[in-house]
């Protein structure tokens, strides 16, 4: 799912601003529902890249081979989690009762969670999906525990759960 953050389209543009009248932003945000929201494993805002940075000789990015492989090991990390588990073939697939048995968290995880929870006003089914993305994330780091970072990733990945994220 795709969506610009107004009707004009250059809400936090980096060289073009917004020509949308106050109250038009939030309006237009509010017609993306909650629970639609709630559903979408990663939000994140894309701002556009300028010519000069899509034409730079020396761009400092993975390569997608190497990324390929980050993926690759991942997935298979997860078809063995899930082996013995019919129909779940990847941290995606989790149901709800299995969350708190595959993503376990520390202390420490679970207290930057327990804030997160409550500053954003996050659902049951946010708390899951940001427990399954941080499982994943630590799958791709090759870590075999869920780490605070991993944690502060997936959180950050709920950027359309966040107040005001329009305004």
């Amino acid at each position: 799912m795709a969506t610009h953050l107004c009707p004009c389209g250059y809400y936090n543009h980096p060289d073009r601003d917004c020509v949308c009248a106050p109250g038009v932003v939030n309006r237009y945000l509010s017609k993306i529902s909650g629970p639609l929201l709630d559903r979408i494993d990663i939000h994140i805002e894309v701002t556009p890249v300028s010519f000069d940075e899509l034409t730079a000789r020396k761009r400092s990015s993975e390569n997608s081979a190497d990324v390929r492989k980050r993926v690759m090991v991942a997935r298979e990390i997860q078809q063995k989690r899930y082996a013995d588990s019919e129909g779940i073939y990847c941290n995606a697939q989790l149901p709800s009762n299995r969350v708190q048995e595959v993503c376990e968290i520390d202390s420490a995880g679970a207290t930057l969670l327990k804030t997160a929870m409550q500053r954003l006003n996050l659902s049951a089914r946010a708390y899951d999906r940001i427990l399954k993305v941080s499982r994943t994330i630590a799958d791709m780091a090759g870590s075999e525990n869920i780490k605070v970072e991993h944690l502060a990733e997936a959180i950050h990945y709920r950027s359309l759960d966040r107040e005001n994220w329009g305004g």
